[in-house]
């Protein structure tokens, strides 16, 4: 698999390095820009995850608070170990896309990307009025380990690149491929025997779990969390990391997300600015490149493949 792919081979001694630089880093600040980045190719990567069923998840925002406050009160609550929070976030990120996919993913399009919005509101709105969950003041206290302190960003940086091999696997899996199947024309695997609805279910769960646990990661990361770190906009950037990487490919969120989460720092320097040029970067590169960075390189092959011919 790795000798037929090298761009596999490149992503992982990406993700080494930086393991490495978040192990050995000596500025916080770029450390946490690492962490960052990851985290936002995470959250990403899983939006697009659920678009290989052809549904548009906003959700994506909703999950990805389930597993920070998952893990709060699993760290401040109940006290429990570092990785039995991880893992608890993830099965309860699960557990309730579980449900919430096999009651809504019977509709589609429009309907099911109203449904996912008003889902991650209300779910937001729960956090603001539950005094355990610190209401609109959030949870604090949520840290890791004193033993795993000093590796806990190699740790992080670790894991969520851990979870983006993981989906990418499965999306070259023959499950991706029967994904992929359902988006284009559902009616073609149903008429072969196989469950879509049950399916599109179970895609759903991957990529909420694989968000969950990033939330996971988040909390930890940031050690206090609010309602307003998990509004819709959370998802609405993942989709702008989507477009402007390009979502015909697994690595187009993750360079979306590079890109974009890179930016908005260096942007943090024009003050009052900063939104208004944050938002002209994303309105020129979805003007310039419809299908993102990654389509550039179809672009570029069609224009050589028509000078040949016409050579």
């Amino acid at each position: 698999m790795l000798k037929n792919n090298p761009g596999l081979v490149i992503s992982i001694l990406i993700a080494i390095a930086a393991v490495c630089f978040a192990l050995f880093g000596n500025d916080p600040y770029y450390v946490q820009v690492i962490i960052w980045v990851f985290s936002h190719a995470v959250i990403a990567a899983t939006l697009r995850f659920v678009l290989l069923i052809g549904e548009l998840n906003i959700a994506t925002a909703a999950f990805f608070g389930i597993g920070a406050y998952t893990t709060a009160v699993a760290v401040t609550i109940f006290d429990l170990p570092f990785v039995v929070a991880l893992i608890v976030a993830t099965l309860v990120s699960a557990a309730v896309s579980a449900l919430f996919g096999w009651i809504t993913l019977r509709t589609k399009g429009p309907y099911f990307l109203l449904i996912s919005f008003a889902f991650t509101e209300v779910v937001r709105l729960l956090y603001t009025k539950t005094e355990v969950l610190g209401g609109n003041s959030g949870m604090i206290g949520i840290y890791p380990p004193l033993g795993l302190d000093p590796y806990f960003p190699a740790i992080a940086v670790g894991v969520l690149a851990l979870i983006l091999f993981v989906l990418y696997a499965v999306e070259r899996s023959n499950l991706g491929r029967v994904f992929k199947a359902i988006e284009n024309n559902e009616d073609i695997p149903r008429s072969v025997g196989l469950n879509v609805i049950a399916l599109k279910v179970l895609c759903f769960v991957i990529a909420s779990a694989a968000v969950g646990l990033s939330g996971s990661i988040h909390a930890f990361t940031n050690n206090v969390i609010a309602p307003a770190d998990f509004t819709y906009f959370v998802a609405v950037l993942a989709l702008a990391y989507v477009k402007i990487g390009g979502e015909g490919h697994f690595a187009g969120p993750i360079i979306g997300a590079t890109i974009l989460t890179l930016a908005a720092q260096w942007l943090l320097s024009f003050g009052p600015y900063e939104n208004i040029f944050y938002g002209a970067i994303i309105i020129g590169a979805l003007l310039l490149m419809p299908d993102g960075l990654i389509g550039l390189k179809d672009r570029f092959k069609s224009r050589s493949s028509k000078r040949r011919d016409a050579q």
